[in-house]
C-alpha cells in the first residue's frame, strides 16, 4: 500500500490535503486525488461530426473545438485530422506537458483488446480500423476507447458523485444506442454489444433499417428516421427536426413523440431486466421534451411495477458537455486503477 501511495504521489496523482488532528501521536497526513494537475485529450467521434477538447481529470474544459466530418473521407484521413487538431488544442491550452492520456468515444461496438470498433452500418468504413495507433504514436500516452452511449451513461454517473446505483444512458441522435453502468463500471457484454437497443425489433414494423434487417427501432425512431419522416415537410437534417420540435411545429412534435414511445417500449424491457435507479437521456433528439415525456410515460406503462419503484428518468443535465465529462472520468479511473498504479510502482 505504501509503495502504491508513493507511486501515485511521484506521478502527481495524489496531493496533500491537510492533516488529521492528533489523538495522541503524530498527526496523520491527509491525501486527495489530484484531479486538476493532469490533462487529457478527449474526442467524441460521430457519424458527421467530432468534438475535441483538452480537459483535466475533473472535466474542466481548457480548449474545445467542433469538426464537421464528410462521409466521403477515409478513416485514415479523419484520424490524421483529429490528431492534428488535438495537437493544436494542446498547444493553445498550454497543457501538452500535463497530458496523461487520450480518451476517444465512438459509435458502435468496441473491441478493447484490439483497439478497433465494429462501427454502425452508417459508418461501415470504420469497422476494423485500429484507433489507438495514431494517437499513441503522436502523443506517447495511453489511449482509452469507449462506446459513445457508455460514455454518456458514465458522464451522468460521475456528475452525480458516483452514486451506489445502476445507471442506464440512452443516446438518440443520428442513431440510437444505450449504455449501462453497474458498480461504477460500464457493462459492455461478452462481445461489446450490450446496449444495442437501436437494433431490437418492433413488433408490427417492416421498415428496412440501415443494418439490412427490417423492423429495427432505429428504422423508426432514430434521427435519420425522423428526417425521412419529415422530409415531405422540408426537413433535411437532424438539426431541422430538433429546431422544429423546439419551436413547437406540430408535425415535428408528433414525430418526436412517436419516436419516444417506440424507444420507451424497448427501454421498458431493459428497465425490467436491469432494474436501474437512473435512466438518463442524451443526444440531439433524446433530450427533446416531447421525446422525454413520451418515453417516460411508455416505460411507466410497460415496465414491471417493482422496477419502477425507485426509477428516475430524465434528460441529461450536462448538455453538450456530457461526452467530455464521461471521457475525463474514464481517464481518471484508468490513471488510478490498480494495474496502472502497479505499473508506476514497478510491482
Amino acid at each position: 500500500m505504501v509503495e502504491r501511495l508513493d507511486a501515485l504521489r511521484r506521478a502527481g496523482l495524489l496531493c496533500r490535503a491537510g492533516h488529521r488532528e492528533s489523538s495522541g501521536g503524530r498527526r496523520a497526513e491527509l491525501l486527495a486525488v489530484n484531479d486538476t494537475g493532469h490533462a487529457a485529450l478527449v474526442a467524441d467521434l460521430g457519424q458527421s461530426h467530432a468534438t475535441l477538447a483538452v480537459v483535466d481529470l475533473r472535466g474542466t474544459v481548457f480548449a474545445r473545438t467542433e469538426l464537421r466530418l464528410s462521409s466521403s473521407d477515409c478513416p485514415k484521413k479523419t484520424l490524421s485530422t483529429l490528431v492534428e487538431t488535438g495537437s493544436s488544442l494542446l498547444e493553445a491550452s498550454g497543457k501538452r506537458e500535463e497530458l496523461c492520456a487520450v480518451g476517444l468515444s465512438v459509435p458502435g461496438q468496441v473491441d478493447h483488446a484490439e483497439g478497433v470498433t465494429v462501427a454502425p452500418w452508417s459508418m461501415r468504413q470504420w469497422s476494423g480500423v485500429r484507433l489507438r495507433g495514431p494517437f499513441a504514436d503522436a502523443f506517447g500516452v495511453p489511449v482509452l476507447l469507449e462506446n459513445d452511449a457508455n460514455a454518456l451513461a458514465l458522464a451522468d454517473y460521475y456528475a452525480m458523485g458516483r452514486p451506489d446505483a445502476t445507471m442506464v444512458g440512452v443516446k438518440v441522435g443520428t442513431g440510437i444506442g444505450a449504455g449501462v453502468v453497474i458498480a461504477g463500471r460500464p457493462h459492455r457484454g461478452e462481445t461489446g454489444s450490450a446496449g444495442e437497443i437501436g437494433h431490437m425489433r418492433i413488433e408490427g414494423s417492416d421498415k428496412r433499417c440501415a443494418c439490412g434487417r427490417r423492423g429495427c427501432v432505429a428504422a423508426e425512431a432514430s434521427g435519420q428516421a425522423l428526417v425521412r419522416a419529415l422530409r415531405p415537410h422540408g426537413a433535411r437534417s437532424v438539426g431541422d427536426v430538433v429546431r422544429w420540435a423546439k419551436e413547437g411545429r406540430a408535425e415535428a412534435v408528433d414525430a418526436v413523440s412517436a419516436a419516444g414511445r417506440l424507444v420507451g417500449t424497448v427501454l421498458a424491457t431493459v428497465v425490467t431486466i436491469v432494474n436501474p435507479r437512473y435512466v438518463r437521456l442524451g443526444g440531439a433528439v433524446g433530450v427533446l421534451t416531447p421525446f422525454v415525456e413520451a418515453l417516460r410515460m411508455t416505460v411507466e406503462s410497460n415496465a414491471h411495477t417493482s422496477a419502477l419503484r425507485k426509477l428516475d428518468i430524465a434528460a441529461t443535465s450536462l448538455g453538450d458537455q456530457g461526452m467530455l465529462v464521461g471521457l475525463s472520468g474514464l481517464v481518471a479511473d484508468e490513471m488510478l486503477s490498480p494495474a496502472r498504479v502497479d505499473a508506476l510502482s514497478g510491482a
